[in-house]
């Protein structure tokens, strides 16, 4: 008897959930179906890959070696897959956005990918980096599309576009900052007003770096969800929030009451960028949507500048 996919997969997901139901239902099979194939992969490895204890699961010393390589295993064999398709000219891609880009780029890049192959198959996850890049890694998602991602040997990167950041609010707290070379950096930002998107957005860790804050000083953390909602927020009164350009569009037509202000140069600004695994053989179609999310962009970019428009620079 060989060890199979199947099996490391089911084992993953065991080692993943630690319990024989939620891995049951992560992977769609019965309890018991699930429970046969971890008893029949212990077998053939001749040594127990889970404690089983009452309240919790671990894995024992050899199920951490083999959970290591079934990732890599199950990777490879996905990565596999993907070439196959796209060898094939199926055309089939797993993109992954975060939220803060999603509902903003999706539209006019779909449109355009439509447009190039009335054919193509795709599926969108919308999530924070950590899962994108770990659905990336894993060989869930063929590219994904994050804002200032660490570099990493595994990945390649293709930086998409410059995002500036805009500040929003209500017209009266916009008003009540003034005009002093302090009020329109960010780090003159009071830190009392600043209202951010949920622990695990990689925009609140941005806006909390280009203004040197700490989250613990920020008094109106109501962790948010979306930036809709935080527009919804500030343009009441409530506070104050950094809004990315590609946003401005469609989070002003939401909320009409949102006042908008340019910062002071160098305006504080994330590198939005696409990335792939190393080992994608098959990449003709990065190039290809790199391309349309890059005129997606330059339209959103372009109607931010109409309706926020940058502050004259000096002759």
């Amino acid at each position: 008897m060989k060890i199979t996919l199947r099996q490391l997969h089911y084992f993953r997901a065991l080692a993943q959930t630690r319990s024989f139901g939620r891995a049951a239902g992560l992977v769609n099979v019965s309890q018991p179906a699930l429970s046969m194939q971890i008893k029949e992969l212990e077998a053939i490895l001749g040594t127990p890959l889970i404690e089983r204890n009452p309240r919790d699961l671990r894995l024992t010393r050899a199920g951490r070696s083999v959970l290591e390589r079934a990732d890599r295993i199950l990777a490879e064999a996905m990565e596999l897959e993907a070439d196959a398709r796209h060898a094939r000219g199926l055309g089939e891609l797993n993109i992954g956005m975060i939220p803060t880009v999603a509902p903003y780029l999706l539209p006019g890049t779909l449109a355009a990918l439509r447009a190039a192959d009335i054919t193509r198959e795709l599926r969108l996850r919308e999530s924070q980096t950590a899962n994108l890049l770990d659905g990336l890694r894993d060989g869930r998602l063929d590219a994904v599309v994050l804002a200032d991602p660490a570099p990493a040997p595994d990945l390649i990167a293709h930086p998409l576009f410059t995002d500036g950041f805009v500040l929003a609010g209500s017209a009266a707290r916009l008003q009540a900052l003034g005009n002093s070379p302090e009020a329109l950096r960010p780090v003159g930002l009071p830190a009392d007003q600043l209202l951010l998107l949920d622990e695990g957005h990689c925009l609140a860790d941005k806006a909390l770096e280009v203004c040197a804050l700490d989250r613990r000083q920020t008094r109106l953390d109501l962790g948010a969800s979306s930036l809709s909602t935080l527009c919804g927020l500030v343009a009441q009164g409530f506070g104050l929030t950094l809004l990315p350009e590609i946003a401005l569009g469609t989070e002003t037509r939401g909320t009409p009451s949102l006042a908008l202000r340019r910062f002071d140069a160098p305006e504080p600004a994330r590198q939005v960028t696409l990335l792939r695994r190393a080992g994608s053989t098959q990449a003709d179609w990065f190039a290809e949507l790199a391309q349309h999310i890059q005129q997606a962009a330059q339209t959103l970019l372009a109607d931010a500048r109409r309706i926020a428009p940058p502050a004259a620079r000096p002759a």
